[in-house]
């Protein structure tokens, strides 16, 4: 367990090696990256249930599954950072034959990984696959996903959501990263999808919503109340409001940095925002 101020100067830390990974190679997705930091942060550092080690089998834990993979950045470097691998392998992003691909890869064995994602669509049903396992296995440690707005766009998502439900699988948190953009404009403008909450409770899920998803407090008060729901009969849905490129003025408001990396000048304005609090790699 840490403190909001170790939380926060670990959140600060992950943004600069999202940063510094993505320019390093010109390419990757800074954007979705930055705004889920937050998130990822609280979730490894304060409410999973993680046990020493790494295996496949996830067996006495709880388990994270990321859906939108594409926000690999975030999720190597909380990795690297929370003891997963070296965080001077972070050095490594998106170069030929490493271990740290532009979306996340099962085939190198890369500890923390369980799934290759970044085909959209396809986490939240492997999620539910493995909640409904632990519950026949009768451990009752919890599964948790994160998906994009933009991703709910394909159709899988909603099998996936109807089955869950349909089966009781009350040990699944799935949180959806709300900031209402996708690579080619607002969520709106490229497929309006209403209300993604009264959408969840159609398909029966209980959902709760995070109003402020770049606050590390919130999130942590918004999470536990989210495990306090699990094991009522239905999953449960976290809607996260978040916004694309927090923490970096020029990135934030707007979708143009989802997957677009800062040249040189760039890059040191955004560091000059997020002053070194753990240490580069």
């Amino acid at each position: 367990m840490s403190d909001i101020k170790q939380l926060q100067d670990f959140t600060t830390q992950v943004r600069r090696d999202i940063l510094r990974m993505v320019h390093a190679v010109n390419s990757g997705h800074p954007g979705g990256s930055l705004g889920c930091t937050e998130f990822l942060v609280a979730l490894y550092q304060n409410i999973l249930t993680r046990k020493e080690g790494f295996d496949m089998d996830g067996i006495g834990e709880d388990l994270f599954f990321l859906s939108n993979g594409h926000i690999s950045p975030v999720f190597y470097s909380v990795l690297a950072r929370s003891g997963y691998f070296p965080v001077a392998e972070l050095a490594t992003f998106r170069k030929l034959n490493t271990r740290l691909q532009g979306h996340p890869t099962t085939h190198e064995g890369l500890p923390g990984i369980r799934i290759a994602s970044g085909s959209l669509g396809q986490g939240l049903s492997v999620a539910i696959g493995a909640a409904q396992a632990k519950k026949l296995n009768n451990d009752n440690h919890l599964v948790y996903a994160l998906t994009g707005d933009g991703e709910l766009q394909e159709g899988q998502n909603w099998e996936a959501i109807m089955y869950a439900a349909a089966k009781k699988i009350d040990t699944l948190i799935a949180t959806v990263d709300l900031n209402g953009k996708q690579i080619d404009g607002s969520t709106d403008e490229v497929l309006n999808m209403g209300s993604v909450r009264a959408k969840f409770e159609a398909f029966g899920w209980d959902v709760l919503e995070i109003a402020e998803g770049n606050n590390i407090e919130a999130i942590l008060v918004g999470m536990s109340e989210a495990k306090a729901r699990t094991g009522q009969g239905k999953p449960v849905c976290v809607l996260l409001h978040t916004e694309m490129g927090n923490g970096v003025d020029y990135m934030m408001h707007t979708h143009a940095w989802h997957g677009k990396a800062p040249n040189d000048e760039q890059l040191a304005k955004a560091l000059e925002q997020n002053p070194e609090t753990l240490g580069d790699y």
